[in-house]
């Protein structure tokens, strides 16, 4: 009973960041990239450059685009939860951007193209943050990005740049390059904003420590630092010796603590001290089920 509770309540949390994820996202459409004619790549921008031309509804065409790839995801990306979650965030991003044109001022709030793009990238990677954070997607290139990676072995990285980058050069057509050129910066300054808000900006640091004094050290992490500490057995390739290894999961703020440690307890010892982006489970974030 009280598990499901917990489940419920965090449904409730992730589906509040897709609602609030999506008003922010159109919020920066009609307030910085359609009055200054900027494209962010995806379905959105090119319904940008449709609407453009046509004068359709941005929202419309973002849900007529997003269909295929709805059915595609539903079949490659998780079923009626990726369904349900993806279907909010591309329903509540449409409606709020043709329905905020009513709201908010058509022409914006400035006029100065560089910070249509700074302000409209910082908004829109926002908004995809929150989303990502509520456990859900954005709809378009998103999907064919996760599908591509997952299923033909394309770099995630790379597929949003050939998804991005047509639309981005097909705005060069429409708008004019200088528009095109200050896209690129909306979709880097984006995908910054996204991943600060999606996973914090609390970067983790990891230690790989080779040393012969295992149980001084490790009894000095636990104790000191008051973090677990992984023994691994390695053997040194030049001296053909058997050497445990020790590995821990630490902030910043231990990273000199540690090294003081080490050094005390074994001023010989080898480490190498590397990034981690997240860690979940005990003395950390709670590992959740998606």
């Amino acid at each position: 009973m009280l598990k499901k509770l917990a489940d419920n309540r965090t449904a409730i949390g992730d589906y509040l960041f897709i609602i609030l994820g999506a008003l922010v996202q159109a919020v920066a459409m009609r307030l910085f990239l359609i009055p200054g004619l900027m494209v962010s790549g995806g379905i959105s921008g090119a319904a940008q450059i449709i609407q453009f031309f046509t004068g359709w509804p941005i929202g419309v065409m973002v849900i007529l685009g997003n269909l295929p790839l709805f059915i595609l995801g539903w079949r490659y990306l998780g079923g009626t939860r990726f369904a349900l979650r993806t279907t909010i965030s591309v329903l509540l991003f449409s409606v709020f951007t043709d329905t905020l044109i009513y709201i908010l001022p058509s022409e914006g709030i400035t006029g100065d193209i560089v910070l249509q793009a700074l302000y409209g990238g910082v908004l829109l990677g926002a908004g995809l943050g929150l989303v990502y954070r509520g456990r859900g997607t954005s709809g378009g290139s998103d999907i064919l990005g996760r599908i591509l990676s997952r299923h033909k072995g394309v770099a995630i990285s790379q597929a949003y740049l050939i998804t991005d980058g047509l639309v981005v050069l097909a705005s060069g057509f429409a708008f004019g390059w200088e528009r095109a050129l200050y896209g690129l910066i909306v979709i880097y300054v984006s995908g910054l904003t996204a991943e600060l808000v999606s996973e914090g900006n609390n970067i983790l640091r990891t230690a790989f420590i080779v040393t012969s004094q295992p149980d001084a050290v490790s009894n000095r992490i636990c104790t000191i630092l008051e973090r677990g500490v992984t023994i691994l057995p390695g053997t040194g390739a030049y001296t053909d010796q058997s050497r445990p290894v020790l590995y821990c999961v630490l902030t910043r703020a231990e990273i000199n603590i540690l090294k003081s440690i080490v050094h005390e307890a074994d001023p010989a010892a080898f480490m190498v001290i590397g990034q981690a982006n997240e860690a979940l489970g005990e003395g950390f974030k709670p590992l959740k089920k998606d």
